[in-house]
């Protein structure tokens, strides 16, 4: 079974990618947990971000943004005083500002509507061959990340937001040999087609 030349010989690297990345997600509160934890990842490895993302869930009332907008010092100084997360008062405070960032936009738009337009509310399908053809940042990881920034965003570089995109199915960067390549494709275009019609 071919995989994805990033995925090694860690199971849980590999369960992660066989059954969740790549994988489109249309959920508003799903996307935004994703894009915090990605945050979370700067300068370190997604894998060390995966082993503590249960920690992280319970930590972050299962990343319910509505209770994290209304969080003050007190909730920053508990988190970083808990071992089980990525202790950096920077992204704990970024995933509260985040928080309430993503509250006005859902308000306004969706945040899931608000994303997926980015790509035409279809997932972007490449077909890399290998590792080295895929980007760390796309025009519209750039746009992206410039139009968060000004919502009041933090730790959305357009390196992070390409990862995220890849993450959540918005673009289907399996390489063409790896087993999930078709499978995602295919997955994107049932989910695609149902959110389309559920929004005529």
């Amino acid at each position: 079974m071919e995989r994805c030349e990033w995925v090694g010989d860690d199971k849980l690297y590999q369960v992660y990618h066989d059954t969740e990345w790549g994988v489109p997600e249309w959920d508003s509160r799903a996307l935004w947990e994703k894009l915090v934890l990605d945050g979370f990842q700067a300068g370190l490895s997604w894998i060390t971000i995966l082993r503590k993302r249960e920690n992280f869930r319970q930590a972050f009332n299962e990343f319910d943004p509505r209770i994290i907008a209304t969080w003050e010092e007190r909730d920053v100084l508990r988190l970083l005083d808990n071992p089980g997360i990525v202790r950096h008062r920077g992204k704990i405070e970024s995933a509260i500002g985040n928080a309430r960032g993503w509250l006005e936009i859902e308000s306004e738009r969706g945040f899931d509507k608000y994303l997926w337009d980015y790509v035409g509310g279809r997932p972007i399908q490449n077909k890399w061959k290998s590792m080295s053809e895929i980007p760390t940042e796309t025009d519209i990881s750039r746009a992206i990340s410039r139009d968060l920034k000004k919502r009041g965003f933090k730790f959305c570089g357009p390196t992070i937001v390409y990862a995220f995109m890849q993450a959540v199915g918005m673009v289907n960067d399996h390489i063409v040999t790896c087993h999930r390549h078709k499978p995602v494709a295919d997955m994107a275009m049932t989910f695609s087609d149902a959110k389309r019609r559920k929004n005529l």
